[in-house]
């Protein structure tokens, strides 16, 4: 009985239920960290003028939330509650340092681009909040789940930011010319068409971020803000 009881109970832990798909799916809808929570706005301003480096930024972010929320959650009970954010940082620097190492070693271009990112996940407000609200309050799976989730959440508008911006700012897709006018483009739209570089500037970031949690929530109805 005792040997059932605690094959039940591993299981259980492992489960992938209504609840353990809620936590991968909500991130990508109800409650998106971007376009409904309004969180991490800063590197999708800063990363998504090349969807190269959305991707990548969206890949490191989602294995930073991820094993953080593990590490964490594994770790609540003997965490000190006075110094739990400063244990938290440290957790997040650890992988983050991880990721910058990896990325250098990867793709040296991409890693002098994005290095400075890449050091400012430690700041994100996404991670810092699933920390503090679900880490220290969930077991690890659940945990590991919802730090898929929301880091997924993150990186699907930041590669559809980069998408945008990309298209219409420079005519390429992963630099691959795209739509341009001469015929070095897979769409050569004669001399009228010009790539729009306002939409590889800083605040066109915000205006592409605004429109989407305006189709965000005229899609959704109810995300609307009822006043």
């Amino acid at each position: 009985m005792a040997e059932t009881t605690t094959v039940a109970k591993q299981e259980s832990t492992f489960a992938f239920g209504k609840k353990e798909r809620k936590l991968l799916t909500d991130p990508l809808n109800d409650n998106n960290p971007i376009t409904v929570q309004v969180l991490g706005i800063c590197s999708a301003l800063a990363v998504t003028t090349l969807m190269n480096k959305a991707v990548v930024m969206s890949i490191a972010v989602v294995f930073v939330l991820a094993f953080s929320n593990l590490i964490t959650s594994l770790l609540r009970a003997r965490i000190p509650k006075q110094v739990r954010m400063i244990v938290q940082l440290v957790i997040i620097a650890t992988l983050v340092t991880v990721v910058e190492l990896v990325l250098k070693a990867w793709d040296f271009q991409i890693y002098k681009e994005l290095s400075v990112f890449i050091g400012l996940i430690i700041t994100n407000c996404i991670i810092m909040g699933r920390l503090e609200a679900f880490a220290m309050a969930n077991g690890p799976w659940k945990s590991f789940l919802d730090g898929i989730g929301n880091g997924l959440g993150y990186g699907i508008i930041l590669i559809m930011i980069a998408t945008i911006r990309e298209v219409f700012g420079k005519g390429t897709v992963f630099n691959y010319p795209l739509v341009g006018n001469n015929s070095d483009f897979l769409l050569n739209l004669g001399s009228w068409y010009l790539p729009n570089n306002l939409m590889v500037l800083f605040p066109s970031a915000m205006f592409v971020i605004g429109v989407l949690i305006w189709i965000h929530r005229a899609w959704n109805t109810d995300l609307i803000d009822v006043s």
